[in-house]
């Protein structure tokens, strides 16, 4: 854990040092094309090794009952045997994590008063999927919110969600929500593989870095909106600049906070496709979801089975008869009496 820390704090110092010894434009300019083109390759190059794997089994997902009987009722949402069924349940897994909203935890009761001994117990836990899916969607608000820096003239939707977001009006410049409820999501994603023992004892290094890097993104944001304040205009120009791909980076007062969050989003980017973020495209490719459960009503064959040599028993036998039957095993056909001089 403190590993990933550090790397995330090394960062953000190189980036802030970098802008202050005059290499804003190797963090502002070159740094951001390299991390768009590593990102877009990287993410092609798993989407193509994914569509290009083979699934030799059905291994649908089933959280209920198969479809089987016509009289016997059967999970619908959980078990679609119909291509409809498959996107409907994939709607529901992407946009409202409704596999995750079925998460359950166990708890060992070491004096049961009623049985005695120690009694293991399922109960649902909902925590998890709500700052889950709060996580996503102010992620996915703060995103297109950024959308006005590339946009010129900003469409109107963007100025809907804005105003939506900064419903409250508190502060000048007033407070979006997202950014609040999204570091508390953050945080309680990161409490939570610390606390948890069970967790904390699979939790590797790459389990923690995206966490601080992503708690690192949204700090630097909330600084540079209330804090250490950016010039929004000429953030636009030099964004704008980028989008373009006639960068501007003379006469443009960027402060060392804009360059060290800038920095940070790069990393993401350069870090998605190689970490287990990827799992937001991959999981239209997993097969545990995109594969109806029809496996009594419909055979599955692997489509990226090789043609085989079959070598059949009748073909075996013609070729062993004569040592089978020196060994005395049981033959269909017995091999021809060879005519004696």
């Amino acid at each position: 854990m403190l590993e990933s820390l550090l790397v995330v704090l090394l960062i953000a110092a190189v980036a802030w040092i970098g802008s202050c010894i005059g290499l804003t434009a190797v963090f502002g300019i070159v740094l951001p094309y390299v991390a768009v083109l590593v990102f877009i390759i990287g993410l092609v190059k798993r989407m193509i090794y994914w569509a290009k794997s083979p699934v030799p089994f059905a291994i649908p997902t089933t959280g209920g009952q198969e479809r089987s009987l016509d009289f016997i009722p059967y999970a619908k949402l959980d078990c679609p045997s119909s291509k409809f069924g498959v996107f409907v349940r994939m709607v529901l897994e992407v946009c409202c994590f409704r596999s995750l909203f079925r998460n359950t935890q166990a708890c060992t009761f070491e004096n049961d008063p009623v049985n005695g001994g120690a009694r293991v117990v399922y109960y649902s836990s909902k925590w998890l999927w709500f700052f889950s899916l709060l996580f996503h969607y102010c992620f996915l608000i703060v995103f297109l919110r950024h959308f006005r820096f590339f946009m010129e003239p900003v469409p109107s939707c963007i100025g809907i969600i804005e105003a939506v977001d900064g419903v409250l009006q508190i502060g000048a410049p007033r407070f979006f929500l997202t950014g609040g409820l999204l570091l508390c999501a953050l945080l309680f994603l990161l409490a939570r593989r610390i606390f948890d023992q069970r967790l904390r004892y699979i939790s590797l290094a790459n389990d923690y870095f995206p966490l601080f890097l992503l708690i690192g993104i949204v700090l630097s944001g909330i600084c540079l909106r209330y804090f250490d304040k950016a010039e929004i205009a000429q953030v636009k120009i030099f964004i704008m600049g980028l989008t373009h791909f006639s960068p501007v980076i003379s006469g443009l007062d960027l402060n060392g906070m804009f360059i060290v969050h800038l920095t940070l989003v790069c990393t993401l980017l350069i870090y998605f496709p190689y970490s287990k973020l990827v799992h937001m495209p991959g999981i239209f490719f997993s097969p545990t979801r995109n594969l109806p459960t029809n496996t009594r009503e419909v055979r599955h064959v692997n489509p990226w089975n090789p043609p085989k040599q079959f070598f059949t028993y009748p073909e075996y036998e013609d070729t062993y008869r004569d040592a089978m039957a020196a060994a005395g095993l049981p033959l269909e056909k017995q091999p021809e009496k060879k005519p004696t001089e």
